[in-house]
């Protein structure tokens, strides 16, 4: 059952996202930023605020993903991509992204902390920061 509200072209925008954020990442990398991108919309809270569709949430300026300006983002989603957005709307979250409202690559090490959320951890290039439960209740 679906976690937020989609329909089909929010699943392809979904796809194209985490396609073009995180192909290198391999499969559990790119349902990774499908749960930062469900977050943002899942939490009203934040940068994350009035953030209430998956347009508002591909496209927020400022704070929003690299990837909508390059153009691989806009290439046709492929059907892979697209079962994998499915999965992430539908609910399916993977540490260390599970509520994490942040992910980024950084040049070394992951700081412990990002615009003052917590490291939840690294997978491959890619660390992943999280609110807390009591700034961010609905990504929990």
């Amino acid at each position: 059952m679906a976690v937020i509200q989609t329909n089909s072209e929010d699943v392809k925008l979904l796809a194209r996202l985490i396609r073009a954020e995180a192909e290198g990442e391999g499969l559990e990398g790119m349902l990774m930023v499908g749960n930062v991108g469900v977050n943002r919309i899942l939490g009203n809270c934040l940068d994350f605020r009035d953030i209430r569709s998956m347009r508002d949430m591909v496209f927020q300026s400022p704070g929003g993903f690299e990837a909508t300006q390059k153009g691989y983002f806009y290439q046709g989603a492929r059907e892979r991509d697209i079962d994998l957005a499915r999965r992430v709307i539908n609910g399916e979250k993977i540490r260390p992204a599970s509520n994490a409202l942040w992910f980024f690559r950084p040049a070394g090490d992951c700081p412990s902390t990002w615009y003052n959320q917590q490291n939840t951890g690294r997978f491959k290039a890619h660390c992943f920061f999280a609110p807390t439960a009591e700034d961010c209740p609905q990504v929990y």
